[in-house]
């Protein structure tokens, strides 16, 4: 069973830094796209950051393009969501997930594990 374990996730100042990380077990990494996704309290969840298997293709949502990196390790099953120049728009718990898919997507119902997501909070 595919298990996912975030971590990296804290208190941080508006336009400081954060590197997120997710750990991936029980399965063949490189055969699954990775995502980060984000809910913030009484919002929906919403699309972060995407990286196909291969680390070839690459999504990002038009609020973090810029200011965060999405990338991968696969000879240590993790995926990695480097954030700078944070804002506390922000915050939200974040949350990586993996999908066995053809085309790299956005929606959330696409992907088919998810870990238990590491708070971030930015203050003003």
């Amino acid at each position: 069973q595919v298990q996912l374990v975030e971590s990296g996730g804290g208190l941080v100042q508006a336009g400081g830094s954060l590197r997120l990380s997710c750990t991936f077990s029980g399965g063949t990494f490189s055969s699954y796209a990775m995502g980060w996704f984000r809910q913030a309290p009484g919002k929906e969840r919403d699309f972060v950051a995407a990286i196909s298997w291969s680390g070839s293709s690459i999504y990002y949502a038009d609020s973090v393009k810029g200011r965060f990196t999405i990338s991968r390790d696969n000879a240590k099953n993790t995926v990695y969501l480097q954030m700078n120049s944070l804002k506390p728009e922000d915050t939200a718990v974040y949350y990586c997930a993996a999908g066995a898919m053809l085309r790299l997507a956005r929606k959330g119902d696409e992907y088919d594990y998810w870990g238990q997501g590491t708070q971030v909070t930015v203050s003003s």
